[in-house]
């Protein structure tokens, strides 16, 4: 495995967590009840997690081949980054937008 690959792996990781991050600090910054920010905060990345293990991972149930990993998965960074952009944090998503985008670049035609 190239060396390059290896740190895209790991860089795709951090998005991953990140991404997590990202839709549980919207879910518990939102302006509504107490109740509500916290199971957003909650549910939001488990839906995201799940959505990740049936669809996206490597060893995912669902297969969607590569293209379908690398897409599924740049919309969940993309949308992490959305997230983080309307919560105020403009320059974080954009620099979360842009590595999510070139990483998955990456993913995709590097050989496995």
């Amino acid at each position: 495995m190239s060396a390059l690959r290896v740190i895209n792996l790991g860089v795709r990781f951090l998005l991953e967590l990140g991404a997590l991050a990202a839709f549980g600090y919207w879910g518990a910054t939102l302006r509504a009840p107490g109740a509500l920010r916290a199971i957003l905060a909650v549910g939001l990345p488990l839906g995201a997690a799940l959505i990740w293990g049936l669809f996206i991972s490597p060893k995912a149930r669902y297969s969607t081949g590569r293209p379908g990993q690398v897409g599924l998965g740049l919309v969940v960074f993309l949308v992490a980054a959305l997230l983080l952009r309307e919560r105020g944090q403009v320059a974080m998503a954009a620099i979360f937008a842009a590595t999510a985008v070139i990483s998955s670049v990456l993913l995709y035609f590097l050989p496995q």
